[in-house]
């Protein structure tokens, strides 16, 4: 095999492993053991491959490149799929200013989001926190109509395993 051939299949090998390792830490995290089994067992098959190919021959400066740059795209590659391919739910926090939270909610209700606002207390007096949980494909929408509301809040994001109930955007 030409060292370019096989440069570029060590490279190919490397992103589609690491891709599949993002895939499957996910898959863990979501809950989903046997799937992450799954994509596991083939993860390292092409990662034993890509390696075998560079430990054979330490020598070839275009081999541990091609190993190396595909580590670190199949990180980029890795951290995009898991944006377009997983499901599941976040909840937003949003802290702000009791009189900016009612505008806040009325403007997350009117895009289809459930919102609920318990009072808070911070360091500068008493806030209002207002809680969205959503899918996680409507996200970037809801960050854009909170920041558009109201850019002063302060706004976390958490992963939610698990929820029951509520007003999701898409009407389930």
């Amino acid at each position: 095999m030409s060292i370019v051939f096989e440069a570029v299949f060590i490279f190919a090998c490397r992103v589609a492993d690491v891709s599949l390792g993002t895939i499957r830490l996910l898959l863990i995290v979501k809950g989903r053991r046997i799937q992450a089994a799954i994509v596991g067992f083939f993860e390292v098959l092409i990662f034993i491959n890509a390696l075998g190919r560079v430990i054979g021959n330490l020598t070839v400066p275009a081999k541990l490149f091609a190993y190396a740059a595909g580590f670190a795209c199949g990180n980029v590659l890795g951290s995009y799929l898991e944006e377009r391919i997983t499901t599941g739910y976040h909840t937003v926090y949003v802290v702000l200013s009791r009189d900016r939270a009612d505008t806040l909610t009325a403007r997350l209700r009117e895009a289809g989001f459930g919102a609920t606002v318990v009072p808070a207390s911070g360091r500068e007096g008493i806030r209002s926190m207002v809680m969205v949980t959503l899918e996680r494909k409507t996200l970037q929408s809801a960050l854009n109509a909170i920041n558009r509301e109201a850019p002063e809040a302060f706004v976390t994001v958490l992963d939610t395993k698990h929820r029951r109930g509520g007003v999701f955007a898409n009407g389930k």
